[in-house]
């Protein structure tokens, strides 16, 4: 098995030989219970390349990547590295020949320190112990040069998510990668962020390193690489230079429909059919979570969407758990319909008729060792048991309605969800609140990870459930997406609400000037406030 040649600790990696591909794929294949997740897929990556690969959820992207790095062995073909045919049967096999993963979601230690994780396996040692000093000394001239502004010493679970993405692509650089994948790298970034991941992937290309990313960002894609594969179905359907394509180009390849097809839809219609009543269906005032929160309040009518800006520590998610109940707050006002509902308590929250789609679908959401049924029914068991005993037939009929409904692809009911694409997870977790018919449904990055089809399915279902009479708080990282989604969109700064936009001066730029810190003239009043012109 090929190894990298090491390098002093914070430098970067010497080029690797670049007479030929550092990485070539031949005909491999894969299948989980039957379906085909892989099928006959072929891909080469050149030194010094930034190779994007592309496709909806469920088209084998993260398969294929499993596949590269050991998680999964393919059922036939062959994965060549640095010439050299390679079977890793362990990630840690894969990474110590030379190949390094950064996953959108952060698969590091978050009780050890910056410096403790990026060398994690691989300490310096001082007669026979860990040279702590001499660990934090090397870390800190790493992260230095990576232009990540962090303290190594500090534990890096108290750090937000951008941070530690980039902890693991520091760590990523540490062990002297010939091949670099980046699986959603950007998801949790503020864009200073994305443009320090940028500068570093460069480098690294630089050097001669392959790198392969994956995004669903597809503006990211023109910006960052060279040569781009497209997956459909488990099969590889384009591969050719990036600036050799447009985006309608690309989207029509990632959906398999006809360019004039994707032209002609033009922008999507998220948002353009919500009809609302006067009255407020949720009321929120008066949040407070030290050091988090500040008197954050909002309101909500039948059939609204309102959207929740703010940057990255802002305080959304901590509004959406704060309400749910899922939060500890020092006091809070929450009411249904005009009901009062006591804080503090999820599932208080539920019986009023609240429902949350988390942020973070792996941690907070998922069963990913439960079948796709019972991770939908598992908010509705109390009510699909009489005397104790759960009625399996009345869940049997519910999850039939709920995997039709949402379109979720799984070989059955009973396949394991973790084996499901994101976007496919995403729509179990939405069937699961769905099932127990929610009056108010707060939903966190909707649709963070998920491709093209997906998101507009799931924009589709929101506009659908406002058009149903459900009131709707949509947080977003996605400017775009806040703005058509919205009727209004509620701005957050540092835990407080900075104000409101609605109207004319709901548009991209407004919101830019107030994520910013700053609400436009004639804007709209702070969240909360009863206006009689909405609508």
């Amino acid at each position: 098995m090929p190894h990298p040649t090491a390098a002093a600790p914070g430098r970067a990696p010497e080029p690797p030989d670049s007479s030929g591909p550092l990485l070539t794929v031949r005909g491999v294949t894969k299948s989980f219970s039957g379906v085909h997740a892989l099928r006959g897929v072929d891909f080469t990556l050149e030194p010094g390349s930034i190779h994007a690969l592309v496709g909806e959820n469920g088209a084998g992207k993260s398969t294929f990547i499993k596949v590269l790095t050991g998680v999964h062995a393919a059922d036939s073909g062959e994965v060549r590295f640095l010439g050299e045919p390679v079977a890793f049967t362990r990630p840690a096999d894969a990474q110590n020949a030379g190949i390094s993963t950064i996953y959108q979601e952060i698969n590091l230690v978050p009780l050890l320190t910056v410096a403790q994780n990026i060398y994690l396996g691989r300490e310096p040692r001082r007669f026979g112990l860990v040279d702590t000093r001499g660990l934090n000394r090397q870390a800190a001239a790493l992260v230095e040069r990576l232009g990540i502004d962090v303290d190594v010493r500090a534990e890096l679970g108290s750090l937000g998510l951008g941070v530690q993405q980039m902890v693991a692509l520091a760590r990523a650089v540490s062990i002297d990668a010939r091949v670099v994948i980046m699986d959603e790298p950007t998801s949790s970034l503020e864009v200073r962020e994305v443009e320090t991941l940028f500068g570093v992937a460069r480098t690294l290309a630089g050097s001669g390193v392959g790198l392969v990313f994956v995004s669903h960002r597809l503006d990211e894609l023109w910006a960052l690489c060279d040569t781009v594969t497209v997956l459909r179905d488990g099969r590889v359907v384009h591969t050719g230079a990036m600036a050799a394509l447009d985006r309608v180009g690309l989207v029509s390849l990632m959906l398999g429909r006809d360019a004039s097809d994707v032209r002609a839809a033009g922008t999507t219609d998220f948002g353009e059919s919500h009809a609302h009543g006067d009255a407020p269906l949720l009321s929120v005032s008066g949040v407070e979570v030290p050091n988090r929160l500040h008197g954050v309040g909002l309101t909500a009518r039948p059939g609204e969407v309102v959207g929740l800006g703010g940057l990255l520590g802002s305080g959304r998610s901590e509004t959406l758990k704060a309400i749910y109940g899922d939060l500890s707050t020092t006091s809070a006002d929450v009411e249904i319909q005009g009901q009062r509902v006591r804080p503090g308590s999820v599932s208080r929250a539920l019986r009023a008729g609240i429902a949350l789609l988390s942020e973070d679908r792996k941690a907070e959401g998922i069963i990913p060792e439960m079948s796709v049924r019972d991770n939908i029914a598992l908010a509705v068991l109390p009510r699909m048991s009489r005397g104790g005993l759960v009625s399996d037939a009345r869940i049997d009929a519910l999850v039939e309605v709920f995997m039709r409904r949402l379109k979720i692809k799984a070989s059955s009911p009973q396949q394991k969800v973790r084996e499901l694409s994101g976007g496919n997870q995403q729509k179990v977790l939405l069937a699961r609140w769905l099932a127990t018919e929610p009056k108010v449904f707060l939903l966190d990055e909707p649709t963070r990870g998920i491709d093209v089809g997906a998101k507009r399915e799931v924009q589709g279902l929101i506009d659908e459930l406002a058009g149903q009479g459900l009131a709707v708080v949509l947080v977003s990282s996605e400017m775009d997406e806040l703005v058509e989604g919205s009727d209004r969109v509620v701005v957050l700064h540092d835990g407080a609400v900075s104000g409101e936009l609605d109207g004319d001066r709901l548009t991209s730029a407004d919101l830019l000037t107030a994520l910013a810190g700053g609400i436009p003239s004639d804007a709209g009043t702070a969240a909360g406030a009863e206006r009689s012109d909405r609508g």
